[in-house]
């Protein structure tokens, strides 16, 4: 009798601690999941801001702003590029880049430094930049602005959020665009008048 009842149990108790040890698996491997995600997420967000706080030589920010998509003589764009050395803005008409207005202007460290910290406490590496097509942004938003925010080092890209007037394509930048253009139009003496008139 005591063989019959411990041959029924015996299954029993095994078949219990398969399932518990399963269990216990499979929420070790959500958890691994599921951190490892969100400390990628923080690293690759940490390597952005220190990338934008750098202020070391070839280091440099930029905007661009790409008005509506209209015919080519009245089409408009700006970019304003700010480095440690230098501030520069350049205006443009048509969709050759004929420059038509450009201010080049020496800039220090000190003032580099105060501006791209106004910038992270503006938000402007926050958000996942996009790869491939979605990162493109012609012919995006049409009837609006495209702005596209960079950090830079030697020339070349780093970062590259963008995000639009048009509430159908947001972009990747998650912060305000408002906010970001001000800060960079001020590094340009009387820049917010300059923008407004070239009517974009």
């Amino acid at each position: 009798m005591a063989n019959y009842r411990t041959s029924r149990i015996l299954p029993t108790v095994l078949t219990i601690i398969v399932i518990v040890i399963a269990i216990a698996g499979l929420v070790a491997l959500a958890r691994l999941l599921f951190t490892g995600s969100s400390s990628t997420a923080v690293t690759e967000f940490q390597a952005q801001q220190q990338g934008l706080l750098n202020t070391d030589d070839g280091r440099a920010v930029s905007m661009t702003v790409r008005g509506p998509i209209v015919a080519d003589e009245d089409f408009r764009s700006y970019q304003v590029i700010i480095s440690p050395t230098e501030r520069k803005f350049t205006a443009y008409t048509g969709y050759l880049d004929v420059i038509t207005d450009q201010q080049v202007l020496s800039n220090n460290t000190a003032a580099y430094d105060q501006f791209v910290h106004a910038l992270n406490k503006a938000n402007m590496v926050a958000g996942t930049p996009f790869t491939g097509d979605k990162n493109n942004v012609l012919g995006v938003c049409a009837t609006g602005k495209v702005y596209e925010y960079r950090t830079m080092s030697g020339g070349e890209d780093q970062t590259m959020l963008w995000t639009s007037t048009c509430s159908g394509s947001p972009g990747s930048l998650k912060a305000s665009s408002t906010q970001l253009s001000r800060l960079f139009l001020s590094q340009i003496p009387d820049g917010s008048n300059i923008e407004a008139n070239l009517k974009i």
